[in-house]
């Protein structure tokens, strides 16, 4: 399960970005996880709590955005969600020439902090 050393990722992250400003209790964090990260959000929250268990961050809210797939067809310029599952053709036009928009993303976006 890789979530694991994802989260403790995250919690390093947060903890020098906390150290850096100056901020002393974190009520919330916001991820970003892109359907092709290959991440389960669900197991990506349940390590978080087992993480933070009896820890100063035990009960931060942990908000995961889930990002769809967007293509973008190089042909006809129109944008358009991907499925994983069926291939990146265009929705539009059939082009099989797709520059990949969103989809891929693993990011820290937010932390609400006192």
């Amino acid at each position: 399960m890789h979530e694991m050393s994802i989260v403790t990722s995250i919690i390093r992250i947060v903890r020098e970005e906390m150290a850096r400003s100056g901020a002393r209790r974190l009520k919330g964090i916001k991820i970003r996880v892109g359907e092709m990260a290959a991440v389960e959000p669900e197991a990506l929250r349940f390590c978080f709590e087992v993480c933070t268990e009896g820890t100063d961050m035990e009960g931060v809210i942990l908000e995961i955005e889930e990002v769809p797939v967007m293509g973008q067809c190089i042909n006809c310029k129109k944008e358009f969600k991907l499925n994983m599952y069926l291939g990146s053709r265009c929705a539009v036009c059939g082009g099989e020439a797709v520059d990949y928009l969103s989809g891929m993303e693993l990011d820290v976006v937010s932390m609400e902090v006192d």
